[in-house]
């Protein structure tokens, strides 16, 4: 498995990356069976794990716990928040951590920026930013992290207040034509030495017909990795031989690809950038006054 630094941090990280929102009943995975492709992957070479408590109510969190037991020191398990308090941000930490059977995360984001008022409220006072500052300080988590799907603007003034370590955002190849974060926050991201990691990559399966052109366009930007969900050992199979395969796309390809693609540039096919979520509605950006820092 390719490896790629992760920002400012020597680690070395997988380029595929494991999403763990679909290892569970509801997609129709078992626990005997998420186990099974969670330590699968490992033994691949995957060595990124997402997860969030909002993931079928924390079942994504116990399985990826369960199917990582013994492996702890082999792998890096980001979770989330999203609470927009300190209070909410750190209960949401005290569930995930007993869920994950750890005493640590490597990572712990804010969840789903999606509009200004989420901005504000985690950096206001007592805000979910002040949990991050003191988890860390206590050990609880090593890494600081952000994500968004909607808006790159709110991203990107995330990361001027903010040392993040990293950040979290919607970069499949539809992305690339509205309210793109591969124009508008990942050239900040790598002058600031955030790493960057790639979400809804297959743009919840509508690029399914070319998945080899939509893995091969994420991970030619400047990502550290990029998040697939599972939740079939063939799917995870097929995800891993397409990393090992990987080579760069070039111009020629790119533009071959969007001409392909372009039609399903839609409100009802990008639903994450709705206004409001998964309404199917295109967003529309808001004015942004940001106070000065």
């Amino acid at each position: 498995m390719q490896t790629r630094a992760y920002g400012r941090d020597p680690f070395q990280v997988s380029l595929l990356g494991f999403g763990a929102q679909r290892i569970v009943d509801e997609h129709d995975c078992t626990e005997e069976q998420a186990i099974e492709i969670i330590r699968r992957a490992v033994e691949l070479g995957v060595n990124y794990f997402d997860t969030a408590p909002s993931y079928s109510d924390g079942q994504s969190e116990s399985r990826v716990g369960l199917g990582l037991k013994g492996l702890r020191n082999r792998v890096h398990i980001t979770t989330k928040t999203g609470g927009r308090t300190r209070d909410a941000a750190l209960r949401d930490l005290e569930g995930s951590l007993k869920r994950l059977q750890t005493d640590y995360v490597d990572e712990w984001r804010i969840h789903n920026v999606m509009q200004p008022k989420d901005l504000a409220a985690a950096f206001a006072k007592d805000g979910a930013i002040q949990a991050l500052l003191e988890a860390r300080e206590q050990g609880l988590v090593r890494k600081l992290s952000i994500s968004g799907h909607t808006d790159p603007r709110l991203l990107a003034e995330a990361i001027r207040r903010f040392p993040f370590d990293s950040a979290l955002v919607a970069l499949s190849a539809l992305d690339h034509f509205i309210y793109s974060f591969a124009h508008d926050f990942v050239p900040l991201a790598v002058e600031k030495g955030v790493a960057v990691i790639g979400m809804k990559v297959m743009a919840l399966g509508k690029l399914a017909p070319w998945t080899s052109q939509a893995l091969r366009y994420t991970w030619s930007l400047p990502v550290s990795t990029a998040i697939l969900g599972v939740s079939k050992m063939s799917e995870l199979e097929q995800d891993v031989a397409e990393a090992n395969a990987f080579t760069p796309m070039d111009d020629i390809e790119r533009l071959a690809f969007f001409q392909e693609i372009m039609p399903l540039v839609r409100a009802d096919v990008l639903r994450w950038k709705a206004g409001e979520w998964m309404s199917g509605e295109w967003y529309k950006l808001p004015e942004l006054h940001f106070p000065k820092q």
